[in-house]
């Protein structure tokens, strides 16, 4: 008895100790996070009395906030009451405005027309491409010492208001001698980014939809598409999941949910409190669970299209096609804080069917000069699809089928980055005021000769990576005394590798072509037009045509390798 009453007695005083341990380390953590604010808080006041200057308060503590998020991962953000529209925005896709994508112009100092939104009233009343913004309710839109960037915030907050305003807009329209201003009436209307540009039949019997982004009620959008798609005969889905960023995970499982089962779990969030977990299932009947699907993804896949690549991949409904996606495993909720602020915070982890998370950074284990690195996959962890096939987390989806990705020339970089293709875009519409259709548009010898020497007479010049690696091999073969030995070898390479403009214009000619197409196509027929002309010579849709058409290879790439 004796023995008993000494051992439960130690069972005591070791679970007080236990609690004890754990509440002096919470009490611990308590004391630091309150000793440091007040640290925040004395050294601010201290700055704002005896600063030789008088210092922003607003600034100077949200360059502290900023400095505090950066210990965090990029999706963790602070907006401000004044960029709150911004936030609502990226989440609903919609704002009040005219409709048109605009850009710093360097070569005018302004801002230009980059593209008018399809329907939207910049479009409807007659804005295009190339026009350059003069004013916007009769305020002149001039730079002055502002940065590119801020400039191109103050013009857009200009033309962005209530919808059902009114104002003018007055642009200087490209000619093909000579420029003209033109003044157009615009009326502000709800705009709401289309996440669905274009879907139509790319076969037979084969239906092909693009998703841009999946923003509030997408999932209306792709229903239609899909409904429209199987009236005209499409008997296999090809879905585009290219460039998609993500947005709401409800709208990822409600498209699932057209192609699974009722009550199929599709993802699960784990977090660090109870609040951030739970459990994502398909709530209604599929409007095909069986019709061949192929889903297109890339390195810009993320997110949401993680969410639904990678849960039809491991309920083994859809082969994946294309590159490896980004590896975007993370959920951000929003937190209301004072003065109208938000917070847009990381709060869990997404695991789809498998139980795999495809995060491909761990944002906790930065390096000491602040940077990340992706998870090697020999740290990757094996998981597997309800048929019983391999896959694995920690770095993006794999696809099924692995197409090489077009490699992106340097040389398009600069022509980009100096508007000579939007600047030949807009000489080629002065010049073609019509195109009767996307398949009749092409960019002939002719056009290309005339790009050529656009560039020419810009004075084009660009950094070729050549160049740079082969100064750099030179900086470190002197250092390690190998150039006495080598200096006739590097002087023959630098001959070869000497600039030619024209020479690297006509190597490069198929990429810089299909560029100056997809602009051009985009001035005619907006953003359906630049998906179409994408898909003229696209080998991720080819290979996904050719496995449809194949549905002894489809079920083969769905089922177990023995």
């Amino acid at each position: 008895m004796n023995t008993k009453r000494i051992l439960l007695g130690m069972f005591v005083v070791l679970v007080g100790l236990s609690l004890s341990s754990f509440c002096n380390k919470d009490d611990d953590r308590n004391f630091q996070v309150a000793k440091n604010l007040d640290i925040f808080n004395a050294i601010f006041k201290e700055l704002d009395l005896f600063y030789v200057d008088t210092i922003n308060p607003e600034k100077m503590i949200q360059n502290g906030v900023n400095g505090m998020l950066q210990l965090t991962d990029p999706y963790t953000e602070y907006y401000p009451e004044e960029e709150m529209s911004s936030l609502k925005e990226m989440i609903t896709g919609k704002y009040g405005g005219i409709g048109a994508v605009i850009r710093y112009y360097e070569k005018k100092d302004r801002i230009a027309i980059i593209e008018p939104v399809e329907g939207m009233p910049a479009a409807e009343a007659g804005v295009k491409a190339g026009d350059i913004i003069l004013s916007v309710g009769g305020k002149e839109m001039v730079r002055g010492d502002m940065k590119p960037q801020d400039f191109s915030s103050k013009v857009s907050d200009a033309l962005r208001g209530e919808p059902g305003t009114s104002f003018i807009l007055k642009v200087l329209r490209p000619q093909k001698n000579d420029s003209t201003v033109m003044e157009f009436k615009l009326t502000r209307k709800n705009i709401r980014n289309n996440p669905v540009p274009y879907y139509g039949m790319v076969h037979d019997s084969i239906g092909y939809l693009s998703l841009t982004g999946f923003t509030d009620n997408c999932s209306k959008d792709v229903k239609k598409a899909f409904i429209e798609l199987k009236d005209k005969g499409a008997k296999a889905l090809i879905f585009d999941l290219r460039d998609n960023g993500g947005g709401s995970l409800q709208e990822a499982v409600d498209i699932i949910n057209f192609f699974v089962p009722k009550g199929k779990e599709i993802v699960v969030t784990k977090g660090k409190i109870r609040q951030a977990a739970g459990s994502f299932k398909t709530t209604s009947e599929p409007i095909d669970a069986a019709i061949p699907l192929a889903i297109l993804v890339n390195g810009n896949s993320a997110s949401a299209s993680e969410i639904m690549s990678g849960s039809m991949q491991d309920l083994d409904r859809a082969v994946i096609i294309g590159t490896r996606t980004f590896g975007k495993g993370l959920v951000q909720t929003t937190r209301q804080l004072p003065y109208n602020g938000t917070l847009k915070v990381t709060t869990s982890k997404y695991y789809i069917p498998s139980g795999r998370c495809i995060q491909a950074i761990d944002y906790a284990k930065k390096n000491a000069d602040g940077s990340v690195a992706r998870i090697p996959d020999s740290l990757t962890h094996v998981f597997y699809t309800e048929a019983g096939r391999e896959v694995r987390d920690g770095g993006g989806i794999r696809p099924d089928i692995e197409i090489e990705g077009d490699k992106f020339p340097n040389i398009l970089f600069y022509l980009m980055n100096d508007d000579l293709i939007f600047d030949y875009a807009t000489q080629y519409c002065l010049n073609h005021p019509e195109v009767a259709s996307i398949d009749s548009l092409q960019i002939t010898d002719a056009d290309y000769a005339d790009f050529k020497k656009l560039v020419k007479e810009a004075d084009f010049t660009y950094d070729r990576q050549s160049e740079q690696v082969l100064k750099t091999l030179k900086e470190v073969a002197e250092f390690e005394g190998y150039m006495e030995g080598a200096e006739a070898e590097f002087k023959a390479l630098e001959q070869k590798l000497n600039h030619n403009l024209d020479r690297d214009l006509d190597y490069f000619s198929k990429p810089i072509k299909e560029q100056i197409a997809e602009e051009i196509a985009t001035r005619y027929f907006f953003q359906r037009g630049a998906v179409m002309q994408r898909l003229k010579d696209d080998a991720d849709l080819k290979k996904a045509i050719e496995i449809l058409t194949s549905p002894e290879e489809y079920r083969k790439i769905l089922s177990v390798r023995n």
